[in-house]
């Protein structure tokens, strides 16, 4: 049996400010981001498994990638742990506000591969991640392919 890939959607709601940054985004700002996870195997062909049929079943994809991403990351704002908002960050997260201080520049093509990192350590071995694609607004998003991280 071939490999098929199979793709499950996400959204969530995260705030950012870049730092250094020439234009409005040095701002602290929020977007409606939303997540495609593409991971590609081959259907369970075990007529006595459960999952009889599945590449993987869409609800331990969906635990994963909430738990290490969604869970984290939504309404929640990120930071460069260098940043000069670092005040900010303190006095949000002293107010019980969820703050990511993360150690790159919390844009989507760094948080990307950020969640790349996250989700291939939980997958299980036969299932590998194919692709991701992280969408900031309706027009602009940022890819991470495995066949191009070889």
């Amino acid at each position: 049996m071939g490999n098929i890939r199979i793709t499950k959607q996400f959204s969530f709601e995260t705030g950012h400010a870049l730092f250094g940054y020439d234009g409005k985004c040095r701002n602290v700002h929020g977007h409606s981001y939303k997540l495609s996870v593409t991971v590609i195997g081959k259907p369970i062909t075990d007529t006595s498994h459960v999952k009889l049929g599945m590449v993987i079943d869409f609800t331990d994809l969906k635990k994963i990638v909430k738990e290490e991403i969604v869970d984290q990351f939504d309404h929640a704002t990120v930071f460069n742990k260098n940043t000069p908002h670092i005040e900010l960050a303190n006095e949000l997260m002293e107010r019980g506000h969820n703050v990511i201080l993360a150690e790159y520049q919390p844009t989507s093509e760094n948080m990307v591969l950020d969640f790349a990192d996250k989700i291939k350590l939980r997958l299980p071995e036969n299932i590998l991640l194919h692709s991701l694609k992280l969408q900031e607004t309706d027009s602009s998003f940022a890819e991470w392919y495995a066949s191009d991280n070889l």
